[in-house]
């Protein structure tokens, strides 16, 4: 892995409010997307973003540019943009970070991708609990409507490209694609099965609609600016690039950091979030968030990246790294994840409405004193069950959560059987938080 003096990208700062827009084209700002509007050839766009290997920062990891070709190649010229910011995930905090901070920037990014794939109508799907992130964006498009740059007429090519600000009052699931817009058409925010739900197909009223994360669509006015050579200088040969890491728990500084994409997981505990306090000693990582397997301290040397996580068992998804220190109980833990799955179940799918329930309940049970040595191997066996079902990842994260910490700490939930009681004094927060720095 290559990596410059600075690893800063994303996060250059401009000077001026956030939403200030000279600020932002005094650092070559909305250079990119005059390009783009002047040269008016999609196929170059989305031949850049395929040298730069860009893959997307939402969770899957799938190469964007991959994802824009299939929606401009389309047949159906019937098509729509929509910017996922939807984020509600635990110790996620990337995407309202940079909406709050970098407005231009993806701003910038989603009129690019708007117009490369010929999109009617675009959107971005915003977290309505996002007030000031959401007062950051409206401020900066209006600015770039006044300067010409979105809306009538754009930068007087003829062409007409505004975004609309889509208030989601969902949930965590409906920040999955297909739920997202089924909310979006006044429906609830249910997934559907993929496929034949692909959003590339059939997403917003039935037609091609491209969809890309706040994080995704920033990196692009930067590639193009740059080239995608300059992107691929950090990085690994299949995850380049930089990514935003929002390091939570028991750090000293927590917050969103970026850096290179193969960084290990030990340099962005240590270097980025200062270290565990108080001289404990780290106990689990989750490194892309509850959805995906914790790791123990024996594995902080893995590279943070899509491929080496997945080798490794676990994953990067939205690169929500969540750090438990020695004092914390992991029955205690698990149960308060466990309720977090629970509560934010659709309720569409049996196996997750069920299943969610039923491992909540054990592990209550246990965390309470009431549980028995039969009960261990009943998590394990609706696990089994329910993992892979469901029309989204909703109910197999909440499986991997639990066969991961049977997997790691089973002596504990033996211990909590055995004593019937927590030898713990230690009670997370239901929803693990992170400060914004």
């Amino acid at each position: 892995m290559m990596e410059t003096q600075s690893p800063l990208r994303l996060l250059t700062p401009h000077d001026g409010e956030p939403w200030d827009i000279d600020g932002y084209l005094a650092g070559g700002g909305y250079d990119a997307w005059r390009r783009v509007v002047r040269d008016r050839d999609p196929g170059r766009v989305i031949d850049e973003l395929k040298l730069a290997g860009l893959r997307g920062r939402g969770g899957a990891g799938f190469p964007t540019g991959v994802k824009w070709d299939k929606v401009a190649r389309h047949r159906v010229t019937e098509r729509y943009f929509v910017c996922n910011a939807g984020e509600h995930e635990p110790g996620t905090v990337k995407d309202r970070y940079l909406i709050q901070h970098h407005p231009h920037r993806l701003i910038e990014g989603c009129c690019i991708a708007a117009l490369t794939v010929g999109a009617g109508e675009s959107y971005i799907y915003l977290n309505a609990e996002f007030l000031d992130a959401r007062d950051s964006l409206a401020r900066a498009m209006e600015q770039a409507r006044a300067r010409g740059l979105l809306g009538k007429n754009v930068l007087g090519s003829g062409a007409d490209l505004d975004l609309k600000i889509f208030d989601g009052h969902g949930s965590y699931v409906a920040g999955e694609e297909t739920a997202m817009l089924e909310s979006m058409q006044g429906r609830p925010a249910q997934p559907k099965e993929k496929p034949p739900f692909y959003p590339t197909d059939f997403g917003l009223h039935g037609k091609p609609t491209l969809v890309n994360n706040v994080e995704t669509l920033s990196h692009v006015p930067l590639i193009l600016r740059h080239g995608a050579a300059w992107f691929r200088d950090v990085g690994t040969e299949r995850s380049p690039g930089t990514m935003l890491f929002s390091v939570s728990g028991a750090v000293n500084r927590p917050g969103v950091y970026e850096r290179p994409l193969g960084t290990s997981l030990r340099r962005i505990i240590e270097e980025c979030g200062g270290g565990v306090p108080d001289g404990r000693s780290i106990k689990a990582v989750f490194p892309g968030g509850p959805s995906f397997a914790m790791v123990g301290p024996d594995d902080l040397d893995l590279p943070m990246d899509f491929d080496a996580l997945k080798q490794a068992g676990t994953g990067l998804g939205s690169a929500g790294v969540m750090v438990v220190d020695d004092a914390t109980c992991m029955v205690a833990h698990t149960l308060a994840l466990s309720t977090f799955f629970r509560k934010e179940s659709c309720g569409q799918c049996p196996s997750c409405r069920i299943g969610t329930e039923h491992l909540e309940t054990l592990v209550a049970n246990i965390e309470e004193g009431h549980g028995t040595q039969g009960d261990l191997d009943k998590l394990l066996q609706i696990c089994g069950f329910v993992k892979g079902t469901g029309y989204c990842t909703l109910v197999t994260g909440a499986a991997v959560l639990v066969q991961s910490s049977l997997r790691l700490f089973r002596h504990e939930f033996e211990a909590h059987v055995a004593q019937r009681a927590c030898p713990f004094p230690f009670r997370p927060a239901a929803e693990p938080a992170v400060a914004v720095g």
